[in-house]
């Protein structure tokens, strides 16, 4: 169990339009020039964007993993420590905050590639 760094970053290049800058004590990604994550290297954690509801049942169902980072009016941001959370659900949580950041035409194109990567995947039907 667990992710690293390393995958943590290969799970932002599926993302089109993913820049990242050095804050000092953490990397910022964005999306698009919008912020929906953080990286702190030091001590192996991200934050992400999430849904003020996501973020209160992430946190309440598993403090060992999650923790409050802060909220805004529309938004509440979750602390991910790396070390403890399976690479399919880091995967989702990233997403998800893409989604949240990400452009109308960013969030067009990525659905129509999820319909695309569906349909090749599912068997043909009998009629």
């Amino acid at each position: 169990m667990g992710v690293t760094i390393d995958e943590f970053l290969e799970v932002l290049k599926h993302f089109p339009e993913i820049t990242m800058s050095d804050g000092g004590e953490w990397t910022s990604v964005k999306v698009a020039g919008n912020g929906f994550g953080y990286l702190w290297e030091r001590t192996e954690t991200v934050g992400l964007k999430a849904t003020i509801t996501e973020q209160r049942a992430l946190v309440a169902e598993r403090p060992d993993v999650f923790e409050v980072q802060f909220t805004t009016s529309q938004f509440g941001w979750v602390v991910v420590h790396l070390d403890r959370i399976e690479l399919d659900e880091l995967t989702e949580l990233v997403t998800e905050a893409w989604c949240l950041t990400a452009p109308k035409r960013l969030l067009d194109a990525h659905e129509s590639r999820l319909v695309a990567r569906t349909l090749a995947v599912q068997p043909p039907t009998s009629a």
